[in-house]
This record gives C-alpha cells, sequence and structure tokens, in this order.
C-alpha cells in the first residue's frame, strides 16, 4: 500500500502539482524552519498529560473548563503519537494507507475518544484556521474508522508565551488554554479519492496561488 499522511491530504487540497510531485518524485517543498520550542512544549505537555494518563485523573486544563474526561490509556497511544506511524486505517478503495499521528486522545463517560491538538503560539490571537480544523477532522476519521466512538467535539490546546511577564531568571511563562472545535469528517473520503485521482493522473498544471510551484518548474522538466 502506497502511505498517504494526513499532512500529504493537506497538500493535495493545498496543490495538486506539489503534491504529485512529492508522491510521484519525491520533489518536496523547500522545508521550513525547525520548530525546537513548540517541540519541547509538544514533549512536556505529553510528559505532564502522561502523568494524569498513568493514574486515571484528569489534568487541570480538563477540570478547569469542566469537561467530563480523563487521558485515554491504551497500549496503542505510543504508536497513534509517533510520527512514523500514527492512527492508520487502510483505505481498499484507493490502495492508500492512510495516517496521522494525535498529540493526545481523551475518553468521556460514553466510551468516546476525544482528539486533542498541541498548538504553541506567541501570538494574542489564537485563530484556528481551516487547516488546524481539517487536521483535527482527519484525526476523528481515523479513529472512526478503526472502530472508535469518536466524540465531535475536539479540542485545541494552546500554550501561549506571555510576553507581560518578561524573560526572568532565564524562565519564560505561557498560558495553557483550550479551543473546543466541533468537527465534521464527512470530506475526508472525498479528499482521498480524488488524492487517488491526482497521484494517478498527469502532472497538475501549476497552481496559480502556490508560492513553491515556480520553484520547481526547472526540475519538473526531467519528470513531466
Amino acid at each position: 500500500m502506497i502511505k498517504l499522511s494526513r499532512t500529504k491530504i493537506e497538500l493535495s487540497i493545498d496543490c495538486p502539482r506539489c503534491f504529485w510531485l512529492d508522491m510521484r518524485h519525491d520533489i518536496k517543498r523547500p522545508p521550513g524552519f525547525p520548530f525546537t520550542i513548540n517541540n519541547a512544549i509538544d514533549f512536556l505537555l505529553k510528559k505532564e498529560f502522561d502523568e494524569h494518563r498513568m493514574a486515571g485523573t484528569p489534568h487541570r486544563i480538563i477540570s478547569e473548563n469542566k469537561i467530563d474526561a480523563v487521558p485515554y490509556k491504551a497500549p496503542e497511544m505510543d504508536s497513534w503519537r509517533h510520527n512514523f506511524t500514527g492512527v492508520q486505517f487502510e483505505h481498499q478503495d484507493t490502495g492508500f494507507l492512510v495516517y496521522g499521528a494525535v498529540d493526545d486522545v481523551w475518553i468521556n463517560p460514553a466510551g468516546e475518544l476525544i482528539v486533542v491538538d498541541y498548538k504553541a503560539t506567541g501570538s494574542t490571537a489564537h485563530k484556528i484556521y481551516d487547516s488546524y480544523k481539517r487536521q483535527m477532522e482527519v484525526y476523528q476519521w481515523l479513529l472512526k474508522q478503526n472502530g472508535f466512538k469518536v466524540s465531535n467535539i475536539g479540542y485545541f490546546l494552546f500554550a501561549r508565551v506571555n510576553k507581560a511577564n518578561g524573560f526572568h531568571d532565564a524562565k519564560l511563562s505561557f498560558d495553557i488554554f483550550l479551543e473546543p472545535l466541533l468537527g465534521d469528517s464527512s470530506w475526508v473520503e472525498g479528499a482521498i479519492t480524488r488524492a487517488k485521482e491526482i497521484y494517478d493522473g498527469g502532472l497538475p498544471v501549476v497552481g496559480s496561488e502556490c508560492e513553491y510551484c515556480p520553484y520547481v518548474n526547472k526540475r519538473v522538466k526531467s519528470v513531466s
């Protein structure tokens, strides 16, 4: 099976040409700057929530927001959170192995899994972008395909730098807060089918709004 990650689904939506070049010829967009602070925050949040996962208790952010849930405790959590495995589903109609790595999963008394995604920001505006929404919904879809009961409500856990507190004694403070999202994963199936059509087709035209396409035109001549 051909592996299709959550990020590749997003790429197929953003620019079919970049998706085709990536999947068919391993011509990738230039990588962005490494988000080392974001990665550190992810690591620390996972470590903190894992303590409550083992104890079966709600984290304070869960209790403060009056959410009736605890971190989900199951052997598969390690693979679900690993970038190269994630939550997986073999999509028979397209031959894609669809997968995506979640940041966290909680569970409520009804046995529904709740998808949680961590976001680090230095901005006072904590906008939930369309790409964030689709990210959450792909995770929800994957869990549903694996036979789990999944809550349509997911949460973004924002860690925002508290600039007002300054940078004293080599310590930087963060405000932690939640933003709920009512997900609708009904579009995912169609997006996977569309991704397969792009994959099987010829080289798509240059994306009119894609800032990356002009940089690969020279390389494209050797594969088109």
